[in-house]
């Protein structure tokens, strides 16, 4: 009787330790993350606010402007468009997302998750679907912003363009969780991030038109992953589609940073 008391007992502990979180669990995951973004005021609004003042101070500036080469469309179709849009996804994903995971191992949270059933995987998968939710947000608003202000067109290539959106936001998380997995301190993340930032989008024409940078400059920064983007996103807006080289640098950018980070990430 004794034996096979024990046996049932042991029968029930297995199947207790073998159960994972369930939906709850990660629902409450996500929600919390969510509120951690929001209390976070510098980096929710500076993502949503800063493409959309790029967006107005030159559409107030090109307004009119046609593109005789491209009957229907504008500067601001080809070039700004795609330039906020990239702005939108990479300051989430090179500066926002990696400060926090930074923050969660300084502070033990992650050494602390990995010894309870909610991995610390967990906590990465919440990110990156906040982030995915912020961006998609801010894709939207200036999407409808330049359409309502500025008459701005959709891309005529529109499949084109959404995988477009879809490789540069993978590309931008890559990229963040090297940086989360290089940084041994929040403070450090930030710093990095926005190092790597400006310099992605110093030369992709962050603060003008390739066009006005010395050519071996221009020629690097096309093939690094803000520069490709903004090339390839144009690509699309103007049907043409993106070229394979743009792609290319993306998906490179995805593999190699994403190995990259799997490899050095530290969850203490």
């Amino acid at each position: 009787m004794t034996g096979t008391h024990h046996d049932s007992t042991a029968a029930e502990a297995g199947n207790l330790s073998a159960r994972g979180p369930g939906p709850r669990a990660w629902l409450e995951l996500v929600r919390a993350e969510s509120r951690m973004v929001v209390r976070d005021t510098a980096g929710l609004l500076i993502p949503l606010g800063l493409p959309l003042l790029i967006l107005v101070m030159n559409g107030m500036g090109a307004a009119g402007e046609a593109m005789p080469e491209l009957s229907g469309l504008t500067p601001l179709d080809v070039y700004v468009l795609p330039l906020v849009l990239t702005i939108v996804m990479s300051t989430i994903g090179v500066i926002n997302m990696p400060s926090f995971l930074a923050y969660y191992r300084k502070s033990g949270i992650l050494r602390r998750l990995s010894v309870t059933p909610a991995h610390p995987v967990m906590v990465l998968v919440a990110q990156l679907v906040i982030s995915v939710a912020q961006t998609a947000l801010g894709i939207t608003l200036c999407l409808l912003a330049g359409m309502l202000w500025f008459d701005l067109s959709l891309p005529r290539d529109v499949l084109g363009a959404l995988g477009v959106l879809a490789l540069t936001a993978a590309a931008m998380y890559a990229v963040g969780m090297l940086i989360a997995a290089l940084s041994p301190t929040p403070n450090s993340s930030v710093a990095i991030g926005l190092v790597t930032f400006f310099a992605l989008g110093a030369t992709g024409g962050l603060f003008g038109g390739t066009s006005t940078l010395p050519e071996p400059v221009a020629q690097v920064g096309e093939v690094l992953p803000f520069g490709a983007a903004v090339q390839a996103m144009g690509g699309a807006w103007a049907g043409a589609g993106p070229e394979s080289a743009h792609l290319l640098s993306l998906v490179v950018t995805v593999l190699v940073c994403g190995v990259l980070s799997a490899r050095l990430f530290r969850w203490q």
